[in-house]
């Protein structure tokens, strides 16, 4: 059975992907871990986590980048002219018989600096469409950034009560052990003075021999939980450590109803899909904004001259003011596939929309059967881990006593052991599904604290 409890905690001690990305400015320093400092250091050191707000920033960026479209566009100009050919012109001579005259006409300046204004008045509604989704498109992001949120303190809580359920695991296995070492003893001595057999006595040896593989192997996975916490926490691995911490029962009745409104109300999921949505509905403005007139005003100065010396003898200029109105009047039905594109799109985002929302419910209702199951099974085991005791206690008397084989000994203490076991599971079952719950909730890890 502690085998078999050895390979569930091999499977759940899994950690976040990705490698550790910060280290203690001392790393020669133990560093004390509660679950509270745990979740604390996640939220601050974590990879995936710090990527996620980098988005944040770009999103911010690109509504700084929409709202500039509004504003006139101004640029400069300077050019020279390294190769030019100048216009010749030939006209007949006015003497007969005489040689035609030709005419060097150069119409180009060497050097010329212009400036060049624009300013949009009306774009059909495109520039406004562009802000309100960068707008949209930023409230997106930062509901992102909440759901990695969400998912980093579940890893945390997750990779912490993995450490603590293999730590206990430990115990068990080390609490096994000495009751094998103690029956091989005492059957050893009965041996000697010729009251058991040979057989019990190798029954024993084996059984006791059997006890230190499961030992070594739950100690080696208090090492791979540790680790697996140091790369949540984005701590380096050769970060010496103190976990303090225990697995206890809370109890707790959480209310289904409320359970499932709050989840609606706070997913972070939902809401980015909403987000998106209304992204897609700025889409499809954007593509009706191309069949409609845009008006701008364009303004142009120019100043040239053929040489670099500024002064009014030697140089020119000239200004316009426009106003320019751009009529669409065919785009090979360009426009009609972009509105169908994106009328597309938001269909699929309702489609989406659904599915998530029974992701949602199917999620705060498994975590509330996980949370019952758990606690049915927590209150189960404290009954029988008593009984459990008691067998053992029996089982070695009646085997001193000879009303018992040394198969009805190692069945106790099995049983005891399966006992233990159960009982760590379930309280780790509860506590992760609490976690659950409030991932499932929408809950954020201060409002859960």
């Amino acid at each position: 059975m502690i085998r078999i409890a050895l390979v569930i905690m091999s499977c759940l001690l899994v950690g976040s992907p990705g490698r550790p990305a910060f280290a203690q400015d001392n790393p020669e320093e133990k560093l004390t871990l509660t679950l509270e400092k745990s979740i604390d250091l996640a939220l601050t050191q974590n990879p995936s986590y710090l990527a996620s707000q980098e988005r944040v920033d770009a999103a911010q960026s690109r509504v700084r980048q929409a709202a500039a479209q509004f504003f006139p566009s101004l640029d400069a100009i300077g050019q020279t002219s390294l190769d030019r050919k100048a216009f010749s012109i030939e006209f007949p001579s006015l003497i007969p018989g005489g040689r035609p005259q030709r005419v060097t006409i150069d119409f180009a300046k060497n050097y010329q600096f212009s400036f060049n204004l624009s300013v949009p008045l009306y774009t059909g509604g495109r520039l406004t469409a562009g802000y309100k989704q960068a707008r949209y498109g930023l409230q997106a992001s930062e509901e992102s950034v909440r759901q990695t949120n969400q998912e980093t303190v579940f890893s945390a809580k997750r990779a912490f009560f993995n450490y603590l359920v293999a730590k206990e695991l430990v115990k068990v296995t080390e609490e096994s052990l000495s009751l094998a070492e103690k029956t091989l003893g005492t059957v050893r001595n009965m041996y000697e003075v010729g009251i058991s057999s040979r057989l019990d006595l190798l029954r024993a040896e084996v059984r006791t021999s059997n006890q230190k593989p499961p030992l070594i192997q739950a100690r080696n996975s208090v090492k791979i939980a540790e680790a697996g916490l140091k790369t949540v926490l984005g701590l380096d691995i050769s970060q010496p450590v103190e976990i303090v911490g225990e697995l206890t029962y809370r109890p707790m009745e959480p209310d289904p109803e409320a359970s499932l409104s709050n989840a609606l109300a706070n997913r972070p999921e939902l809401s980015l899909i909403n987000y998106q949505k209304m992204i897609a509905e700025e889409m499809r403005k954007i593509a009706l904004a191309d069949a409609l007139p845009t008006v701008a005003v364009a303004g142009n100065y120019n100043y040239w001259g053929d040489y670099l010396k500024f002064n009014s003898v030697s140089w020119e200029n000239y200004y316009s003011f426009n106003l320019i109105l751009n009529i669409p009047i065919f785009k090979g039905f360009r426009v009609p596939a972009q509105v169908a594109e994106a009328k597309a799109v938001v269909r699929e985002i309702e489609q989406t929309r659904k599915g998530i929302t029974d992701a949602v419910k199917f999620e705060v209702e498994s975590a509330l059967l996980n949370l019952n199951q758990a606690r049915e099974s927590l209150l189960s085991q404290e009954k029988n881990i008593e009984q459990a005791l008691e067998g053992v206690r029996v089982s070695d008397l009646n085997y001193s006593e000879g009303l018992a084989t040394i198969l009805d000994v190692a069945a106790a203490q099995i049983a005891l052991s399966e006992a233990r076991i159960n009982r760590l599971r379930a309280v780790y079952d509860y506590e992760i599904a609490l976690a659950m719950l409030d991932k499932a909730t929408g809950v954020n890890w201060k409002s859960a604290e």
